[in-house]
């Protein structure tokens, strides 16, 4: 890798060095306006606009080189000064001593024309300076203006007070290179109560004035409601008048309709009766037809109705019997017939189908003896309770035997199959 030769690094580091300097000497030189002030460059020869030549020159806002050695620099601030003033004793038009006091906000002029007057009459003065020489210019200016007006003049036009008194002292203080942004005159009075006694005075005529005019209203307000009531009753007169002549009509009208409408309701009436006589008849003969009607409906009918009713009831009501008397009929030839093809067995074969039947009466017969309480005394060989049990069985088989005494039927032989053929039993 190749060396940079030390004469090269030197010339760079010296151009670097020279390059910082002038940098720093065009920000020591630069000087840059803020929107509040005004720069003023002095030390070399420059001509204003209207021609003639100064030491100086002026920057409004932006920015300006310093020539070294030869310029120097001065700022002024231009932002709005307050003023408060504050006049005793300034007598008015009439010799009226007045009391007035007062603000104004100046500045320092930026016009070209007149900031020459501010470099040349304020340039190194401070806020508070120039304050007081505007105040005692502003109120000598103040004194001169009331001496031309009055104080009513001066109280109730204020803003005429303070054009005065700003055209008055225009011209001073264009010559020290200021302006005047804002005058306002704050109090106004006196210590001979000029002032309060003009408003007095000034209550009172308005008070009269109100008076006056209170009383002319009442005047007219009676004087007009005079004119209204005489054309109020020339009105109601001539209202009633016509209210009559209506009336009049209206009744002529009205005997004319009740005349008509009388006519009508005769006529109305004559026909009314013929209708009703009409319908009279004619609702006679609807009454005779529905009660021929309800007759039929209520009588009639329901004999009719009734006697076919009657017949096919007695022929429901004997179908039935004919038809059962028909099927015991076949029933009893058939079970003759059965009977008498089965011989001697015929009974037994019925007591066999029927068993079930005839146990159940013949237990039922046996249930219903009552027995509340029986006392068992066994002697000692234990059979008093089994003979006990046996009293059931016993009971029954009296019973089936009550039954063979009255029917000749002996059923426990049936079972058994004992019996012969003629339903004796078999020995």
């Amino acid at each position: 890798m190749n060396k940079i030769p030390p004469e090269i690094l030197g010339g760079v580091g010296a151009g670097v060095a020279v390059l910082l300097l002038l940098i720093i000497l065009y920000r020591y030189l630069l000087r840059i306006c803020r929107p509040n002030e005004i720069l003023i460059f002095s030390g070399r020869k420059h001509k204003t606009p209207d021609g003639k030549t100064v030491g100086y020159r002026v920057v409004f806002g932006g920015r300006g080189m310093r020539v070294p050695v030869v310029e120097t620099v001065h700022q002024m601030d231009v932002s709005l000064i307050s003023v408060p003033m504050a006049v005793t004793g300034a007598y008015s038009e009439g010799g009226i001593p007045l009391n007035v006091h007062a603000i104004a906000n100046i500045k320092i002029s930026t016009d070209p024309r007149f900031v020459g007057n501010a470099i040349q009459q304020l340039l190194g003065k401070s806020r508070p300076e120039i304050a007081r020489m505007v105040k005692e210019t502003l109120e000598g200016h103040l004194r001169g203006v009331c001496a031309t007006m009055t104080p009513e003049d001066i109280n109730q036009d204020r803003l005429k007070f303070a054009k005065q008194l700003e055209k008055s002292a225009h011209p001073d203080l264009e010559k020290l290179g200021l302006e005047l942004d804002v005058l306002k005159i704050q109090h106004i009075a006196d210590d001979r109560n000029y002032l309060e006694s003009i408003g007095r005075h000034r209550i009172a005529e308005i008070l009269r004035t109100a008076e006056v005019a209170e009383s002319d209203a009442v005047r007219q307000a009676e004087q007009a409601e005079a004119g209204a009531r005489a054309r109020g009753e020339v009105a109601m007169t001539n209202a009633q008048g016509a209210v009559q002549r209506k009336q009049n009509e209206l009744r002529q009208i009205k005997a004319e309709v009740d005349a008509e409408a009388r006519s009508e309701e005769v006529r109305a009436e004559a026909a009314g009766q013929q209708a009703r006589a009409e319908a009279d008849l004619e609702l006679q003969k609807m009454r005779g037809e529905l009660e021929q009607l309800r007759l039929e409906a209520e009588v009639t009918i329901p004999a009719e109705v009734d006697a076919q009713v009657r017949e096919l009831h007695a022929a429901g009501q004997a179908a039935p019997i004919a038809a059962d008397g028909e099927a015991m009929a076949r029933s009893l030839q058939e079970v003759a017939g059965a009977w008498k093809d089965s011989g001697g067995k015929a009974m037994d074969m019925f007591v066999l189908q029927h068993l079930d039947h005839i146990f159940g009466d013949v237990a039922k017969a046996a249930s219903r003896l009552k027995v509340n309480e029986v006392n068992l005394i066994d002697g000692g060989d234990g059979a008093t309770m089994p003979a006990y049990a046996a009293a059931y069985p016993a009971t029954v088989g009296k019973l089936l035997g009550e039954v063979h005494k009255t029917l000749g039927v002996d059923i426990a032989k049936i079972i058994t199959g004992t019996t012969n053929p003629n339903g004796s039993a078999r020995g």
